[in-house]
């Protein structure tokens, strides 16, 4: 038999065939090496922490000095520059950009401010500079409940440990603005001890338990949405709870469908105001995001918030989330790309394309809207009594529901753009029904001519035409501003120094 050697002599190619081979082997087994030495590197990272905090600490910086590469991208949240087709994460006037908004919510606080979301850097920085809050000041308490700080801060869940859950719901805003210092970071998501993801908010909790459902069983993939589905999600403040206490509830007890909420609020009788125009009892969407997320295919399909708005990403030999929470149109080759293998611009064409298809009928379903609330005020001056005009405002009130529960729910058009369009649809369907009835009725009171639809062109415009005085709003915002506000900031910081002492 002849030997490798002769073989090779007399057929050289066999010599280049184990050459090849031989790197190949090289290759693989050097990818192996590089993955066992930067898995030993993350385990090696991740059980070392290089300080010691408290299960609630709120202070985010403090968790930063155990995960650096989290709390840089996190920071990163800060950043506005990014404006997608429809909105991003910059600073938008909602109001300018779209004046009707002010109509549909005429004499409820977001006809007087309503501003696109930036990022959760700003999270407590934005509820205190809205018009929204009323501006608190002493002998003027601010229209809204304490409990509109939920959301807003690990600073929370630190006091409802605290004071109690109830306790911390009682008051108004500012009876708690000076403890609410720390903008939403990671003791809302995280266990300080094991880092291991956890609700923080009851709320969520307890809407599982009212569907017999233990959230503690959810597994790590639903946790990746769920610590998200704490706060983005519809809810409202449940004054027969707790007396006395505006307690945080999602509505979900007939599930979480648009039709479901809409049930479950006409069963208790619930509103969020009495429109200003129409006189209706109006239901306000908050941003319903996880409840229209789950009826989308990519919920079907299994993935997360996180694997989309948080996506992994290596950096320096080490695997970790990307805490920089943001729309994955800024980052499509970590995001999209991952299981998609179109090019950027093919995927980022489709996302627009579907979010022209809903905003052309949401906006159809403003316009009616409008006209619907102007001409049910136009019923009401000349002499509509209450009986005649009870289905028209229920056909209203359900209308501007479904307009609402799409228009803030943050990217809807995209996780489920088949729910979004049959809600509006049904909307549009409503608000023609209730404008139909509204014109036999106008006519049974003597008035048989088109209303001419209001000059609300400008934000301005149309808040004048709803009777908000602006400048007087205005100029209490800014004393509360100056004032106010860096005494908040002054006394968190020193109960902060006191605690590290």
């Amino acid at each position: 038999m002849k030997s490798i050697t002769e073989q090779i002599k007399q057929k050289p190619w066999v010599g280049w065939l184990l050459f090849f081979v031989t790197v190949v082997i090289v290759f693989l087994l050097g990818l192996l090496a590089s993955s066992i030495v930067e898995r030993r590197a993350e385990a090696v990272f991740a059980y070392k922490p290089q300080v010691d905090y408290p299960d609630w600490e709120p202070r985010n910086e403090k968790w930063g000095k155990n995960f650096p590469r989290e709390y840089q991208s996190y920071m990163k949240t800060a950043d506005t520059l990014f404006r997608s087709k429809y909105n991003g994460s910059a600073m938008i006037d909602m109001l300018a950009e779209d004046p009707r908004l002010v109509v549909l919510w005429a004499g409820y606080s977001f006809s007087k401010d309503y501003n696109q979301g930036r990022g959760h850097y700003y999270a407590v920085t934005d509820v205190r500079n809205t018009l929204r809050t009323g501006a608190p000041m002493e002998g003027k308490p601010s229209p809204m409940p304490n409990t509109c700080w939920t959301c807003k801060s690990p600073d929370v869940p630190r006091l409802m440990s605290e004071i109690g859950i109830a306790e911390f719901y009682k008051g108004t805003l500012e009876e708690k603005g000076h403890e609410i210092i720390n903008h939403i970071g990671c003791a809302d998501c995280h266990d300080a001890g094991t880092m291991n993801l956890r609700v923080s908010r009851p709320a969520l909790i307890e809407a599982f338990e009212r569907t017999g459902r233990d959230i503690t069983k959810a597994s790590h993939q639903e946790m990746r949405s769920l610590v998200c589905a704490q706060c983005h999600v519809e809810y409202y403040f449940n004054k027969n709870k707790t007396e006395g206490v505006d307690y945080l509830t999602f509505p979900w007890d007939k599930g979480k469908t648009a039709d479901d909420m809409e049930t479950y609020y006409d069963n208790i009788e619930f509103s969020d105001w009495t429109h200003a125009l129409s006189k209706t009892p109006m239901l306000k969407a908050q941003h319903p995001d996880y409840e229209i997320f789950t009826t989308g295919v990519h919920y079907e399909r299994g993935v997360a918030c996180a694997d989309c708005h948080m996506p992994y990403k290596s950096e320096g030999g080490q695997k970790f989330t990307d805490h920089h929470i943001q729309s994955p149109l800024n980052n499509v080759a970590n995001s999209c790309q991952v299981c998609h293998r179109e090019e950027t611009s093919s995927l980022v064409a489709d996302v627009y394309s579907r979010q022209d298809k809903i905003i052309q009928n949401r906006d159809k379903l403003e316009e009616l809207l409008v006209r619907a609330h102007n001409e049910a005020k136009v019923a009401w001056e000349l002499g509509a009594k209450e009986e005649q005009m009870k289905e028209v405002q229920k056909l209203i009130r359900h209308a501007q529901w479904r307009w609402d529960y799409v228009a803030a729910s943050h990217g809807a058009s995209f996780h489920a753009p088949v729910e979004a369009g049959r809600v509006l649809s049904t909307g549009i369907a409503k608000a023609g029904e209730a404008r139909l009835k509204l014109a036999r009725l106008l006519a049974s009171l003597g008035h048989n001519e088109e209303i001419p639809y209001p000059d609300i062109s400008t934000k301005a415009r149309a808040q004048a035409f709803i009777g908000l005085d602006m400048a007087m709003l205005n100029a209490e915002k800014d004393i509360f501003l100056k004032n106010i506000v860096p005494k908040w900031i002054e006394e968190g910081r020193k109960r902060e120094k006191a605690w590290d002492k």
